[in-house]
């Protein structure tokens, strides 16, 4: 290659290397794009689920910090790329848990504060703040100068308080809860706090939103649980109509605070459950970035229950685009387009496998017919759970050898047709002495 057709193919690979890399951020480790915190930012403070006995005498703070950065999460599923088919729009996800806390303004115009059923105030002060991040990752939009946005940017959030200031709460409260939520014209609810007994109240409140095509979803562990405590069920996620859901960090696999230990059961059946924990879905739970209580900061947290936000948010991005999808439908629907672990189905670990916005918004189930355009019932057919081949959301690894082979098949072009020209002129080719 001469020294002019070397410089070229130089020159073309370099372009393409500059491109923006920020995609290629793979499933088994976050890009620089996913750390917490941005230029000229601090860490970011914790959220918890619960603050503990501890806290009483006083709420979360509000954060000092901002991230401009995009959360490893967002990269992982990529909610963005379903946007131009559903935002959300229309569909109400209720929020039973500490209350919800407006002043952040990612939820300005689409929060509703519903009925606060224990402590003071109204549901939307939040003196844990756990509500109020549940409620970002499940519907905030993305404001300037920061890369989080919640799953969901364009649903309503329904506030229904049901803890404490430290954030514990009851069976009781938490049927009371559901209710309010059914009630108040929620599609999904997203239990935020689960209590480790069920009762005769709280599994009538679930059936009561299963027969009125409400989507229960729940975490499948208090957060924080680790080992083999982790496999007792917890309540409302035990009953069989409520979604369970757990959490996986940044490597795709179960995290630490995952539900389960396999499956195995460290204790017997307590009001109508297992004693084992089930676990349908996970999503990602783990070094979360949202929004809290008191302003526009960031928080961090992990655990099953942020993960269930991330379910409940894509299941308001489904019934954006499919507003007709019956409760049980909207189930299949989540799952069948999960990603595949790999296992035997439903997996002990990892249910179904992780949820995946793009799919469950996009893809045509093959068994699935409708008529009338998307979310028309009639014509439907039980979809079931269709036998999708496995998928991995944006693998680094196979972007960076597309990439390579693009640079490689640039370089090769840019040579091959330097290699010509120079025969060419050898031989006494001129522009302009070809005539056809």
């Amino acid at each position: 290659m001469t020294r002019r057709g070397r410089a070229a193919a130089a020159a073309l690979c370099c372009a393409v290397l500059a491109q923006p890399t920020a995609a290629l951020a793979a499933p088994g480790g976050p890009s620089a794009a996913a750390s917490p915190g941005g230029a000229g930012t601090g860490a970011l403070p914790p959220i918890a689920q619960t603050t503990g006995a501890a806290r009483q005498e006083g709420c979360v703070k509000p954060s000092g910090s901002t991230t401009d950065r995009t959360p490893w999460a967002q990269i992982f599923l990529r909610p963005e790329a379903a946007w131009p088919l559903s935002r959300g729009a229309g569909v109400t996800v209720a929020v039973v848990g500490s209350g919800v806390d407006g002043s952040s303004g990612a939820l300005d115009g689409r929060l509703v504060p519903g009925p606060r059923l224990q402590g003071t105030g109204g549901s939307d002060r939040d003196c844990v703040g756990h509500g109020t991040f549940l409620a970002g990752l499940i519907a905030a939009r993305q404001r300037d100068g920061t890369g989080f946005a919640g799953i969901a940017p364009a649903a309503r959030i329904l506030a229904v308080a049901v803890t404490d200031d430290t954030g514990t709460t009851t069976a009781a409260l938490l049927a009371a809860g559901i209710r309010a939520a059914v009630d108040g014209g929620a599609a999904v609810v997203a239990v935020a706090v689960p209590v480790a007994a069920g009762s005769t109240e709280l599994a009538a409140a679930v059936r009561y939103a299963a027969d009125r095509g409400v989507l229960v979803v729940a975490p499948a562990a208090a957060d924080g649980d680790t080992g083999t405590a982790a496999a007792a069920e917890v309540f409302p996620a035990a009953y069989p109509e409520v979604l369970a859901v757990s959490g996986i960090g940044p490597g795709g696999s179960a995290s630490n605070d995952s539900a389960s230990n396999g499956g195995a059961s460290n204790g017997t059946a307590r009001q109508g459950g297992s004693g084992a924990a089930r676990i349908d879905l996970v999503a990602p739970g783990t070094a979360m970035t949202s929004i809290g209580p008191g302003g526009p900061g960031h928080f961090t947290g992990s655990g099953p229950s942020f993960a269930t936000a991330v379910v409940a948010g894509t299941a308001a991005l489904v019934l954006g685009r499919r507003p007709d999808l019956t409760r049980a439908r909207l189930l299949d629907r989540l799952k069948a387009t999960a990603y595949r672990p790999g296992t035997t189905l439903p997996d002990p670990v990892l249910g179904w496998g992780t949820v995946d916005p793009v799919a469950a918004v996009g893809v045509e189930l093959p068994e699935e017919t409708v008529h009338g355009g998307p979310g028309g019932a009639a014509g439907r057919t039980a979809p079931g759970v269709a036998p999708l081949p496995p998928t991995v959301p944006d693998p680094a690894g196979r972007q960076a050898v597309l990439l390579a082979g693009g640079v490689l098949a640039a370089t090769a072009l840019v040579g091959g047709a330097v290699l010509v020209l120079a025969r060419g002129r050898r031989r006494g080719w001129r522009p302009g002495r070809w005539t056809a």
